[in-house]
């Protein structure tokens, strides 16, 4: 007959070891080794509340930081790379430009307040293209050139340098752009519509205009910044939906997308001067250069370092 072997050492599942919340060992058994661990642990260490910083907005003194910190990168870009960036801005906008327009030759015209909403719906989606794309457009671009200026980490002179080169490139690129849409204008049939859009640009005074251009301005910086608010893309993305729609809604006029309204409708029609034309474009970038570095850079940091001097 086989011998069993005796197991004197083994427990049963009911004789495991069981621990007090103090770590003393009540029952003895090989289950209690982690429960004598976890119960050290709560003795030496205090639990702490970890909270995910992606989930959170940013501190106004972080988001004036981090967009000096922006502004500082454009400047140590070499020239040719920020060229090339706004050219591709120039260029994407082109969509915004292209949907508008299609959008107006099937509504026909801007002055009914449903039509200046379905307008308003599909304008936002060229700028969330090329801000998520991280290229260079001139009026989310005036405010963070900026602010490094008001830090004094640079001069007046280089930022008007760097203004220059963004909106030759912005230009450049909404002229091809505009080129392509009349030469696509066969298959896209909004012709129309383009000639609506131009309208009413030129039909403003330089006064009017220049005040329109300053609000639009204004928006777009105020954009930039939110964006710089929140990590999130999805936020990012409702930011610049917001005011962009704000801007098509109020009817009030961006001078780079506006630029190749003006340019797809002179080569598509012939109902507009190119001086009529070249004037509002010179008044548009004016107006949405002091929107958004006066009304957004120069207020934003002047009230959040007042803040922080008085802390």
């Amino acid at each position: 007959m086989n011998n069993i072997p005796e197991h004197d050492n083994v427990q049963s599942d009911s004789e495991k070891n069981i621990v007090s919340t103090d770590g003393e060992i009540l029952q003895s058994g090989p289950q209690v080794e982690r429960s004598k661990e976890r119960a050290q642990e709560s003795h030496d260490y205090t639990s702490v509340i970890i909270k995910r910083i992606d989930e959170t907005f940013r501190h106004p003194d972080d988001i004036l930081q981090k967009a000096i910190e922006e502004g500082q990168l454009q400047y140590a870009r070499p020239y040719l790379s920020l060229m090339l960036s706004s050219v591709a801005a120039g260029m994407i906008i082109c969509f915004t430009v292209m949907l508008v327009g299609i959008m107006a030759s099937i509504t026909g015209d801007l002055k009914t307040g449903f039509n200046k909403v379905f307008i308003a719906l599909v304008y936002p989606l060229g700028f969330i293209l090329v801000i998520l794309s991280r290229s260079q457009l001139f009026t989310e671009h005036t405010a963070t050139a900026f602010y490094p200026v008001l830090d004094r980490k640079n001069s007046y002179l280089s930022m008007f340098g760097l203004w220059g080169v963004v909106i030759i490139g912005n230009l450049l690129g909404g002229m091809i752009s505009a080129s392509m849409l009349a030469m696509a204008e066969s298959s896209i049939h909004a012709s129309e519509g383009y000639a609506i859009i131009a309208e009413h640009i030129v039909q403003f005074s330089s006064a009017t205009l220049l005040i329109s251009a300053i609000l639009a301005g204004w928006l777009m910086a105020l954009g930039a910044w939110l964006t710089l608010s929140t990590h999130s893309t999805s936020s990012q993305m409702l930011c610049i939906y917001i005011v962009t729609f704000i801007i098509g809604l109020g009817g009030l006029h961006h001078s780079i997308a506006g630029t190749v309204e003006l340019a797809v409708a002179y080569m598509t029609t012939e109902q507009f001067e190119l001086m009529n034309i070249i004037r509002a474009i010179g008044v548009m970038l004016i107006g949405n250069a002091i929107g958004g570095s006066i009304f957004v850079a120069l207020l934003n940091y002047s009230h959040i370092r007042k803040l922080e001097k008085t802390d």
